[in-house]
Protein backbone atom coordinates (compact mmCIF):
# COMPACT_ATOMS: atom_id res chain seq x y z
CA UNK A 1 0.00 0.00 0.00
CA UNK A 2 1.89 2.99 -1.36
CA UNK A 3 0.79 6.44 -2.48
CA UNK A 4 0.33 6.40 -6.25
CA UNK A 5 -0.71 2.72 -6.43
CA UNK A 6 -3.56 2.16 -8.90
CA UNK A 7 -6.34 -0.27 -8.06
CA UNK A 8 -7.43 -2.54 -10.92
CA UNK A 9 -10.68 -1.47 -12.58
CA UNK A 10 -13.93 -3.18 -11.64
CA UNK A 11 -16.72 -3.40 -14.23
CA UNK A 12 -20.23 -3.52 -12.80
CA UNK A 13 -23.12 -4.22 -15.18
CA UNK A 14 -26.01 -1.91 -14.28
CA UNK A 15 -29.13 -4.06 -14.35
CA UNK A 16 -32.70 -3.28 -13.39
CA UNK A 17 -32.39 -5.92 -10.69
CA UNK A 18 -29.30 -4.24 -9.18
CA UNK A 19 -31.00 -0.82 -9.20
CA UNK A 20 -34.25 -2.05 -7.66
CA UNK A 21 -32.60 -4.41 -5.16
CA UNK A 22 -30.25 -1.65 -4.01
CA UNK A 23 -33.13 0.77 -3.52
CA UNK A 24 -35.14 -1.81 -1.57
CA UNK A 25 -32.15 -2.86 0.56
CA UNK A 26 -31.55 0.77 1.53
CA UNK A 27 -35.27 1.44 2.09
CA UNK A 28 -35.35 4.04 -0.67
CA UNK A 29 -38.82 3.66 -2.13
CA UNK A 30 -38.70 6.69 -4.44
CA UNK A 31 -40.45 5.69 -7.63
CA UNK A 32 -37.57 6.82 -9.87
CA UNK A 33 -35.58 3.83 -8.58
CA UNK A 34 -38.15 1.14 -9.46
CA UNK A 35 -40.96 2.40 -11.72
CA UNK A 36 -39.90 3.23 -15.29
CA UNK A 37 -43.23 4.84 -16.23
CA UNK A 38 -43.17 7.23 -13.26
CA UNK A 39 -39.46 7.94 -13.86
CA UNK A 40 -40.40 8.93 -17.46
CA UNK A 41 -43.16 11.20 -16.16
CA UNK A 42 -40.58 12.95 -13.98
CA UNK A 43 -38.27 13.55 -16.95
CA UNK A 44 -35.86 10.62 -16.63
CA UNK A 45 -35.33 8.25 -19.55
CA UNK A 46 -35.49 5.27 -17.16
CA UNK A 47 -35.10 4.24 -13.51
CA UNK A 48 -31.69 5.06 -12.05
CA UNK A 49 -29.43 3.93 -9.21
CA UNK A 50 -29.69 5.61 -5.80
CA UNK A 51 -26.73 7.00 -3.86
CA UNK A 52 -26.75 4.28 -1.19
CA UNK A 53 -26.33 1.56 -3.81
CA UNK A 54 -23.46 3.51 -5.33
CA UNK A 55 -21.99 4.00 -1.85
CA UNK A 56 -22.15 0.25 -1.25
CA UNK A 57 -20.50 -0.55 -4.57
CA UNK A 58 -17.67 1.90 -3.84
CA UNK A 59 -17.17 0.22 -0.46
CA UNK A 60 -17.18 -3.20 -2.09
CA UNK A 61 -14.56 -2.03 -4.61
CA UNK A 62 -12.22 -0.98 -1.81
CA UNK A 63 -12.72 -4.08 0.35
CA UNK A 64 -12.36 -6.41 -2.65
CA UNK A 65 -8.94 -4.87 -3.25
CA UNK A 66 -7.64 -4.55 0.31
CA UNK A 67 -9.10 -7.78 1.66
CA UNK A 68 -11.30 -9.00 4.49
CA UNK A 69 -9.42 -7.14 7.24
CA UNK A 70 -10.00 -3.75 5.58
CA UNK A 71 -12.11 -1.32 7.61
CA UNK A 72 -13.82 1.58 5.85
CA UNK A 73 -13.27 4.69 7.97
CA UNK A 74 -14.85 7.31 5.71
CA UNK A 75 -16.61 7.26 2.36
CA UNK A 76 -17.12 10.70 0.83
CA UNK A 77 -18.77 10.56 -2.60
CA UNK A 78 -20.53 12.84 -5.03
CA UNK A 79 -22.88 11.65 -7.76
CA UNK A 80 -22.76 12.88 -11.34
CA UNK A 81 -24.20 11.12 -14.42
CA UNK A 82 -26.99 8.67 -13.52
CA UNK A 83 -26.51 4.91 -13.71
CA UNK A 84 -29.26 3.59 -15.99
CA UNK A 85 -30.07 -0.07 -16.72
CA UNK A 86 -28.11 -1.58 -19.59
CA UNK A 87 -24.96 0.47 -18.96
CA UNK A 88 -21.75 -0.59 -17.22
CA UNK A 89 -20.03 1.36 -14.47
CA UNK A 90 -16.26 1.00 -14.30
CA UNK A 91 -14.74 1.80 -10.92
CA UNK A 92 -11.10 2.88 -10.79
CA UNK A 93 -9.01 4.04 -7.87
CA UNK A 94 -5.63 5.39 -6.87
CA UNK A 95 -4.03 5.53 -3.42
CA UNK A 96 -3.54 9.24 -2.67
CA UNK A 97 -1.79 9.01 0.68
CA UNK A 98 -0.76 6.46 3.27
CA UNK A 99 -0.33 7.03 6.99
CA UNK A 100 0.76 3.79 8.67
CA UNK A 101 -1.96 1.23 7.97
CA UNK A 102 -4.51 3.82 6.79
CA UNK A 103 -4.85 4.98 3.20
CA UNK A 104 -6.94 7.53 1.36
CA UNK A 105 -8.07 6.27 -2.03
CA UNK A 106 -9.50 8.48 -4.80
CA UNK A 107 -12.32 6.59 -6.56
CA UNK A 108 -14.07 7.32 -9.86
CA UNK A 109 -16.97 5.35 -11.31
CA UNK A 110 -17.68 6.12 -14.96
CA UNK A 111 -20.45 4.90 -17.24
CA UNK A 112 -21.37 5.48 -20.87
CA UNK A 113 -22.53 9.05 -20.27
CA UNK A 114 -19.84 10.29 -17.88
CA UNK A 115 -18.63 10.11 -14.31
CA UNK A 116 -21.32 8.58 -12.12
CA UNK A 117 -19.41 8.87 -8.84
CA UNK A 118 -16.26 10.61 -7.63
CA UNK A 119 -14.87 10.67 -4.15
CA UNK A 120 -12.44 9.42 -1.58
CA UNK A 121 -12.41 6.46 0.76
CA UNK A 122 -10.33 6.26 3.90
CA UNK A 123 -9.51 2.65 4.69
CA UNK A 124 -7.48 0.98 7.44
CA UNK A 125 -5.77 -2.31 6.66
CA UNK A 126 -4.12 -3.74 9.78
CA UNK A 127 -0.52 -4.75 9.04
CA UNK A 128 -0.44 -3.12 5.61
CA UNK A 129 1.60 0.01 6.21
CA UNK A 130 3.41 1.81 3.40
CA UNK A 131 4.93 -0.65 0.95
CA UNK A 132 3.29 -3.71 2.51
CA UNK A 133 0.86 -4.36 -0.36
CA UNK A 134 -2.78 -5.40 -0.19
CA UNK A 135 -3.84 -7.19 2.97
CA UNK A 136 -4.58 -10.90 3.11
CA UNK A 137 -3.88 -11.34 -0.60
CA UNK A 138 -7.51 -11.24 -1.68
CA UNK A 139 -7.34 -10.60 -5.42
CA UNK A 140 -9.54 -7.91 -6.91
CA UNK A 141 -12.70 -9.42 -8.34
CA UNK A 142 -12.52 -12.49 -6.10
CA UNK A 143 -15.73 -11.56 -4.31
CA UNK A 144 -19.25 -12.38 -5.44
CA UNK A 145 -20.87 -10.61 -8.37
CA UNK A 146 -21.93 -6.96 -8.16
CA UNK A 147 -25.58 -7.64 -7.46
CA UNK A 148 -25.02 -9.78 -4.38
CA UNK A 149 -21.92 -8.12 -2.91
CA UNK A 150 -23.33 -4.69 -3.68
CA UNK A 151 -26.56 -5.51 -1.88
CA UNK A 152 -24.61 -6.51 1.22
CA UNK A 153 -22.72 -3.22 1.18
CA UNK A 154 -25.92 -1.28 0.52
CA UNK A 155 -27.58 -2.93 3.51
CA UNK A 156 -24.54 -1.97 5.57
CA UNK A 157 -24.80 1.60 4.34
CA UNK A 158 -28.51 1.70 5.12
CA UNK A 159 -27.75 0.52 8.64
CA UNK A 160 -25.45 3.50 9.11
CA UNK A 161 -22.15 1.64 8.96
CA UNK A 162 -20.93 3.65 5.97
CA UNK A 163 -21.76 7.26 5.24
CA UNK A 164 -22.09 9.31 2.09
CA UNK A 165 -20.87 12.80 2.60
CA UNK A 166 -20.73 16.04 0.67
CA UNK A 167 -18.14 17.12 -1.89
CA UNK A 168 -15.32 14.73 -2.45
Amino acid sequence: MTAGDALPPLEIPITRTLIVAGAIASRDYQDVHHDAELAHQKGSPDIFMNILTTNGLVGRYITDHFGPTAVLRKVAIRLGAPNYPGDTMVLTGRVEEVDGDTATVRVVGANGIGKHVTGTVTVTVPGAGAGAGAAAGVPAGAAADASSAGAVRVASAAAGNVSSQGPA
